[in-house]
């Protein structure tokens, strides 16, 4: 337990032999209950899952009992999937245990042994104090948080930042990509795991679920850290899918939350402001090809900048409508 509050761990795993086994090996000793879930790996990670799990289970707990409560045997708990589902499938199944067991909080550390487990206690605290439903990890809130992460994938990330952003209603929130998260007894009983995304960008799209059920959301900072573990994340087929992801959950997030739970004139105004782009990049297109000079060109600009501002409004209206759900960066990051 932590402060009173039973803790549990999901690490989902696919091909990790090498690196799964030392995650299960340094769990802090707070964690109650680890859901260690194997995608059907093709390599020797169900192997080495089994033997350090039953090495963990095998040894006493330290203190016997923490904070009074009640121990949780076994305490690391193999599960394998039949076939290949994705990570997120795998996030979802040890949810759906740790809901089943009750859990108080329930973290997600990656078999590939990229999160720091001395520092669950940081990533899981919005969240035992009761101050958020969801905490999730940020290496970009400054230039020494990031450093261990290429230029590249910082630009990436940047990019995925403000797609979900747009995508979720959660303004505030930055590196939506971070797998290191957190999430309430509270949130698992609220979520229809059967509408989140099984692949990768599972972390994108149960942003946009929580939002569309008020729930609240907290960025921890964190350093990145990189190992010689390699990413399964095929970036020519992973781009074009997320990018599909956050425009059909954007969608079904204005439906969801502004027109089916309540109503608000963004909706409007988002609308409204595409219409106005599309028929400006339209007038302006038929002004080039139909040589219609400058008069079509200054028509289409104005239905370009009309529909600008409106979805530019629409963004404003969005941001302040879910200030209340956004704990922004928690703690110093130290």
């Amino acid at each position: 337990m932590y402060r009173g509050k039973t803790v549990g761990v999901v690490v989902p795993a696919y091909n990790e032999a090498g690196f799964v086994g030392e995650v299960i090996d340094t769990l802090p000793a707070f964690v109650d209950r680890a859901y260690v879930v194997d995608d059907r790996s093709t390599d020797d990670t169900w192997a080495e899952i089994r033997r350090h799990a039953a090495t963990a289970n095998a040894r006493p707990a330290d203190p016997p009992v923490a904070d009074g409560g009640v121990a949780f045997t076994p305490r690391v708990v193999p599960i394998r999937h039949e076939e290949n589902r994705g990570v997120g499938a795998a996030i979802k199944t040890g949810y759906e245990r740790a809901r089943e067991d009750g859990l108080d909080v329930t973290a997600v550390m990656n078999g590939d042994g990229q999160m720091d487990p001395d520092i669950l206690h940081r990533i899981i605290e919005p969240v035992v104090s009761g101050e958020a439903d969801y905490a999730k990890g940020n290496r970009l809130i400054s230039p020494e948080h990031w450093d261990g992460m290429s230029r590249w994938r910082l630009f990436g990330n940047s990019v995925l930042t403000f797609l979900t952003k747009v995508a979720s209603g959660y303004w505030r929130m930055v590196d939506p990509q971070n797998g290191y998260t957190a999430v309430s007894l509270r949130a698992l009983e609220r979520l229809d795991f059967d509408n989140l995304y099984d692949r990768y960008g599972f972390c994108n799209d149960i942003l946009v679920k929580l939002n569309t059920r008020g729930l609240r959301v907290a960025d921890v900072p964190m350093e990145a850290v990189y190992g010689d573990e390699q990413s399964g994340i095929r970036y020519t087929e992973f781009v074009p899918r997320l990018s599909a992801l956050l425009l059909s959950g954007f969608l079904w997030r204005l439906k969801t939350r502004y027109l089916v739970y309540d109503f608000h004139p963004l909706v409007f105004l988002y609308a409204l402001g595409v219409f106005g782009g599309v028929s400006g990049l339209a007038l302006a297109g038929a002004a080039v090809t139909a040589g219609a000079g400058l008069v079509g060109g200054a028509v289409g600009l104005l239905f370009l900048l009309l529909g600008g501002t409106l979805c530019t409004l629409a963004m404003i209206f969005d941001k302040r409508h879910n200030e209340s759900l956004e704990r922004g960066a928690w703690g110093d990051g130290r």
